[in-house]
């Protein structure tokens, strides 16, 4: 009896971790499309960053020093790998497993419940970008934009942005009905992709504008990430985090009920 006890409780755990596996042993020969993910994200610094950057010149930061305009965006950068990944994984390739391929149906056989799915998507879509985050700092570092060794800190803040955004990307796929519904995404993710503060800060726009801007996950990411980079560290890095956290706990939570109402019924 007791062997059973422990049986469950350790296939109760190991649940999500099934579904990881199983994303691991599909995507085990195809790393470099994987690793491709990050690449968009390469070529607006090298054109903006440093393109336009020779133009533009100095930023000012908060602290009163000023650092290269390619310095200054790459942060962002950053930050828009980790959102790409969390959102490529957790919305088309959710919905594709869930809408025709039917994966979920065949994994319900088994003790996996809908939160498990959520859970173990979820995982896999941090672990895809914490492999674009990992691959930026290193350019970046590469192409001396890694002003402090507080950098670091920006795989952390990366995967809060990517926490963020998983779980309004589970919402977003048991909501959606068909592959056109996604333009929606791309619009999104490009008008968030503008207005989050990754070119200029937010104090260049207008008042009305950057109001909206602060209700951007986005914008809290770049902040953490442009934050940690430079070492600024102060409290508001601590609402940026928790902004990001409660953004996370409500996509998740929303995206595992929608879930099983979609698999139930």
């Amino acid at each position: 009896m007791t062997v059973h006890i422990i049986d469950w409780f350790r296939l109760r755990r190991l649940r999500p971790g099934a579904l990881l596996e199983r994303n691991y042993t599909a995507h085990r020969r195809a790393w470099l499309l994987i690793l491709s993910g990050f690449l968009e994200p390469l070529f607006y610094l090298l054109g903006l960053g440093v393109g336009v950057g020779a133009l533009v010149g100095q930023i000012p930061l908060g602290d009163g020093r000023s650092v290269d305009y390619a310095a200054f965006v790459a942060p962002a950068m950053l930050a828009n790998a980790a959102m790409l990944a969390a959102i490529t994984e957790t919305t088309f390739n959710v919905f594709s497993k869930l809408k025709w391929q039917r994966l979920y149906d065949g994994i319900l056989a088994t003790p996996i419940r809908p939160i498990d799915i959520a859970m173990g998507e979820a995982a896999w879509a941090l672990i895809r970008g914490a492999i674009y985050v990992i691959a930026f700092i290193i350019v970046m570092a590469l192409m001396g934009l890694a002003t402090s060794a507080w950098v670091i800190l920006a795989l952390p803040a990366a995967l809060l942005i990517g926490a963020a955004f998983v779980g309004i990307g589970l919402s977003l796929s048991t909501v959606f009905r068909s592959w056109p519904d996604f333009d929606w995404v791309t619009s999104i993710v490009f008008v968030l992709f503008l207005f989050s503060g990754t070119f200029a800060p937010v104090e260049s726009y207008p008042t009305v504008l950057q109001y909206l801007i602060y209700l951007s996950p986005l914008y809290h990411g770049i902040e953490l990430v442009r934050g940690a980079s430079f070492g600024l560290l102060d409290w508001t890095m601590l609402v940026h985090a928790g902004y990001l956290l409660l953004i996370s706990a409500i996509g998740i939570g929303v995206a595992s009920k929608r879930m099983a109402k979609r698999l139930y019924k």
